[in-house]
């Protein structure tokens, strides 16, 4: 069983499928709907085969569905058919959630995602559990005014970058996570990583969408393949070994 992984962020769309080496990739941005993404992405992947779907969705998923418009793409995916659109079994994960599906090592994970937005995610025992705390209350806003791109543009990186280590050092001393992978396409702009975090991988999206699927049999020869990738690049997304936070 081949799987289609969709990783739909506020500024680009990312797909893969099993047993493809590249990855393909198209605009997103504020008015970008999901009968669009139904369009473009059965155009990029005219080619591919692929029985299932996994979509990375950057907000709120409960019970396989959106049950939120996302703050930085247009309007419609609530309550929108992807099954029917695409006619095969579609999986919908919180986007932090899938990545951190893809970072996973053992124990207690924290992903951060510096993208446009800001998004969050845990694995607690090996039980995926997104949190949407990028739009709490933090300073005179919220998380992602701060750390997302409106924050990366409005303060300039000197700053950005301390928001960053104090958001991470707030999140991990009230959630107590074992291991903390920062991703997102913002993360190349840290001069450093904060103490005690780990960076994630960009294949480690599409290596939550095939995870997604493994237990019902799909997608592990696709996620053998990134992992050989990873490793070659000198990523480790799939250590088994169980990682604890470095103590000061």
């Amino acid at each position: 069983m081949n799987v289609l992984a969709i990783d739909v962020g506020g500024t680009h769309v990312k797909i893969l499928a099993t047993g493809q080496k590249e990855h393909r990739q198209f605009d997103s941005g504020p008015k970008f709907t999901p009968r669009r993404l139904i369009a473009v992405v059965k155009k990029f992947a005219a080619d591919w085969k692929y029985d299932v779907v996994t979509i990375g969705y950057p907000g709120l998923v409960l019970h396989n569905r959106p049950v939120a418009e996302p703050f930085n793409l247009g309007k419609g995916w609530v309550g929108f058919d992807f099954h029917s659109a695409f006619r095969r079994r579609v999986k919908i994960l919180n986007d932090a959630a899938m990545q951190a599906l893809g970072s996973y090592r053992g124990g207690n994970l924290l992903f951060l995602g510096l993208g446009t937005g800001f998004g969050t995610a845990m694995i607690v025992g090996g039980v995926v559990e997104p949190m949407e705390l990028a739009h709490l209350p933090y300073r005179k806003a919220t998380y992602e005014d701060y750390v997302g791109i409106r924050g990366l543009k409005k303060y300039g990186k000197k700053r950005w970058r301390k928001h960053v280590a104090d958001v991470v050092k707030l999140l991990v001393a009230a959630l107590e996570p074992d291991d903390v992978v920062l991703g997102g396409g913002n993360i190349h702009k840290l001069k450093g990583l904060p103490h005690g975090c780990r960076a994630g991988d960009n294949a480690n999206a599409f290596l939550g969408a095939f995870r997604a699927w493994q237990k019902a049999g799909a997608g592990r020869e696709a996620t053998k393949k990134i992992k050989r990738s990873a490793r070659h690049k000198g990523t480790r997304p799939f250590a088994r070994k169980k990682t604890k936070r470095t103590q000061k």
